[in-house]
């Protein structure tokens, strides 16, 4: 059984900001603790987040609730099947008056952006998203600029099959670090709700906590998160066993397993850990592996749901043992 040794490593103060930005949040978003540590966690990873649900359960205001609270500069898109790809890029434009081309900047330039049905717009202006959420800039007549960092994209979609909605491609979908939903809330949440509903806006009370270098640093100290070898193999099997399974078609993508691994050190990050242990690879894979994971008729024949998948793939794939060395 290999010994995971305690590092000499100081817990970073970024854990606390991670904490006061989710109870921030929570001033506009009732009852979904676990969904807002999900989505700070992907932010920490460095990755981007889908969130996706039925109209009104509050999927926008979470979104918009999360950039105020951290201080970012954002910009929010509501995704009709009118707007264009340089809407998010950006365009150059003729300055009549000094006779020379200037590039107007579009939604992607800032920190944030909230990208609201997401899946209702045209596939063109989808894969205009594509070159942007991988490697941070966009390239219009032959340019190419950062937008700033980080960057993080939350984006809102409605279930497929809802009217004026589209399926968002896999090459889309596997660049969302995460996939949550939020879920309809309990009789005392809903009651909550009701109470705060007379407020004209959700979001007012919020106040910013972080700001963006704070943020690259919590990112940056994220990275240094330590991962055994073993642990490294069990994400790789995790990978591997989605891949092998019968009732799938398509399973994680190797951009998949290293979202899963930013992901497991980030959690450890939350929980004041300097290293990775089984349970956080276990508590992250349902998110990373939701939307990436395409079944096969076998399944869609006998009513398998993607869930009954990853919980049997957690179940039949072994652990790793590892103790701590105190």
């Amino acid at each position: 059984m290999p010994v995971l040794q305690k590092r000499r490593v100081s817990m970073p103060e970024g854990r606390y900001d991670a904490q006061a930005v989710i109870n921030e949040v929570e001033k506009a978003v009732v009852g979904k603790r676990d969904v807002l540590t999900k989505i700070m966690t992907a932010i920490l990873a460095g990755g981007h987040i889908l969130i996706e649900d039925i109209p009104g359960t509050g999927k926008t205001t979470m979104a918009l609730a999360f950039s105020k609270a951290m201080g970012l500069k954002a910009q929010r898109v509501q995704f009709t099947p009118d707007v264009l790809p340089s809407d998010l890029t950006g365009f150059t434009i003729y300055r009549k008056e000094t006779g020379m081309f200037a590039y107007q900047p579009g939604a992607v330039m800032c920190n944030l952006l909230l990208a609201d049905e997401i899946n209702r717009t045209s596939p063109k202006t989808q894969s205009a998203l594509l070159e942007v959420m991988e490697e941070q800039q966009v390239t219009v007549d032959g340019v190419t600029r950062k937008t700033g960092e980080p960057f993080i994209v939350i984006a809102t979609e409605n279930p497929a099959g809802s009217a004026g909605t589209q399926l968002l491609p896999e090459s889309q979908l596997d660049r969302f670090m995460i996939c949550v939903s939020m879920g309809y809330p309990t009789v005392e949440e809903e009651m909550e709700i009701m109470r705060r509903s007379q407020a004209e806006d959700r979001t007012e009370g919020i106040i910013p906590v972080l700001d963006a270098p704070t943020l690259l640093e919590m990112i940056r100290e994220t990275r240094e998160i330590f991962m055994h070898d073993k642990i490294y193999r069990y994400i790789a099997e995790l990978a591997k066993a989605t891949r092998e399974n019968e009732w799938t078609e398509l399973g994680l993508s190797p951009r998949g397993t290293v979202a899963l691994t930013a992901m497991a050190k980030a959690c450890a990050y939350l929980k004041e850990r300097a290293y990775v242990i089984p349970s956080d690879v276990e508590e992250v894979f349902p998110s990373v592996a939701t939307h990436r994971i395409i079944l096969n008729m076998k399944a869609k024949v006998g009513h398998i749901k993607v869930g009954e998948t990853i919980r049997q793939i957690l179940e039949n794939t072994e652990k790793p043992a590892i103790r701590n060395r105190r």
